[in-house]
């Protein structure tokens, strides 16, 4: 899946030591199936060459504004009207203070000061000295330009070339593209808070073994990072899995049912969505062992007594919130058979609006997957795709349903 496919991306270089990171990046955004421009300032020259940009886009760099390539002799006109955004990583403290001022004496300020603004999106990756990062001039000059329309991507933390450790450090090539992807995504779902499980449970027969199963975690992390993308702010409450949170999700770490229960129900007051992916174990032992269970050589197998777990979708469906309206519902339905039958009875026994169904065998640990959407008025099949395409196409159809512009598909 090419998620900037069809997209021209004006990639902008300031002067800074992180323009090595600027080479992963435009290589990523490459892979992507984005074509990509390069544009530098002569500071950006000192820390990395035209040369190695230029053999990473693809195409020739620009970095004067009097470059003769051009017919008219006007770069920074042509190449802003082209872009579907600008991009300039890394973004410095200096190169900040120009565009705040509206300095354009180089082609690159000169171009983001004359790209049509409600056109061509600007995003910023600054990159500096953590002092310089929190210097009150420089976050004065970062709160006009995000005021004046610029994104402003944000920083990283960690050790500086400089020696120093803090924030100010350019994101990674992987945040930034996940930003720039995101940024293209339908904003549907600005303002509200979406509430996601994700994830196998772990129930414990001893301190070393426990009951759990082979969900990765993958479909419930890709519906989190959907949404995200979508504009929400996303709670992910995640069992035993070893997954990258994704960018701009606050994530919260469980093991057993009742744990993912009680960390649920806890952000669940403050939710508009609840998006029920976790594979939840229905029992637990009873009675877990405090010291391993040791073989006795008898060949008698120990005997488990175990206890029903309770039902996170159903408890949440069953809440005030749900059952008013305000809490908009999914759940999610790993069979083995059956799917129509059982995501249909599924929907029934829960009382909620849309209930997603998939063969656990089929899906569990893939990249991809294949999901069925139920709800009162029938089924829509969503055919194999990988597993944050479907997630997208989700968090749209919850979308609709939520705002109501087309009746619910099926």
């Amino acid at each position: 899946m090419n998620d900037l496919a069809g997209k021209h991306i004006v990639l902008g270089l300031s002067g800074g030591i992180a323009c090595y990171k600027a080479a992963d990046l435009c290589r990523a955004m490459v892979k992507e199936s984005a074509t990509v421009q390069v544009v530098m300032t002569q500071a950006a020259e000192q820390f990395i060459t035209p040369v190695t940009m230029q053999a990473l886009s693809n195409r020739p760099v620009y970095g004067s504004q009097w470059d003769a390539r051009e017919p008219n002799n006007m770069p920074h006109i042509n190449l802003s009207r082209e872009a579907d955004a600008i991009l300039i990583a890394p973004c410095s403290a200096d190169f900040m203070a120009r565009l705040l001022h509206g300095s354009a004496d180089e082609l690159l300020s000169l171009m983001c000061l004359a790209r049509p603004v409600a056109q061509v999106p600007l995003l910023l990756a600054p990159a500096m000295n953590r002092e310089m990062w929190a210097h009150p001039a420089t976050q004065r000059n970062m709160a006009q330009i995000s005021a004046d329309g610029a994104h402003i991507l944000g920083v990283g933390s960690g050790f500086q070339a400089c020696g120093e450790t803090g924030d100010g450090r350019m994101l990674e090539p992987a945040e930034l593209l996940e930003d720039l992807v995101a940024f293209f995504q339908p904003k549907t779902m600005v303002g509200l808070r979406v509430l996601v499980t994700a994830g196998p449970t772990f129930e414990p027969i001893d301190p070393i073994r426990g009951i759990t199963n082979h969900s990765s975690g993958k479909m419930g992390f890709a519906v989190a990072k959907a949404a995200r993308e979508a504009g929400a702010q996303v709670t992910l409450v995640a069992g035993p899995v070893s997954l990258t949170t994704p960018r701009g999700v606050e994530r919260v770490d469980v093991g057993s049912a009742q744990q993912m229960l009680d960390a649920t129900l806890a952000q669940a007051p403050s939710a508009d969505v609840f998006i029920a992916t976790a594979a939840v174990a229905d029992w637990r032992p009873a009675s877990p062992s405090g010291q391993k269970i040791k073989k006795d050589g008898s060949g008698r197998a120990p005997v488990l007594a175990f206890a029903e777990n309770p039902d996170i979708l159903a408890t949440v469906a069953q809440g005030e919130r749900a059952r008013s309206g305000q809490l908009f519902c999914v759940g999610f339905a790993a069979e083995t058979h059956d799917l129509v039958t059982h995501a249909r009875a599924k929907l029934a026994r829960k009382g909620i609006p849309l209930i997603v169904g998939n063969i656990g065998p089929l899906t569990f640990g893939e990249d991809d997957n294949q999901l069925l959407l139920v709800d009162q008025f029938g089924t829509q099949e969503l055919p194999r795709a990988s597993k944050i395409a479907l997630a997208r196409t989700l968090v749209a159809e919850i979308s609709r349903r939520l705002h109501r512009t087309v009746p619910p598909a099926g």
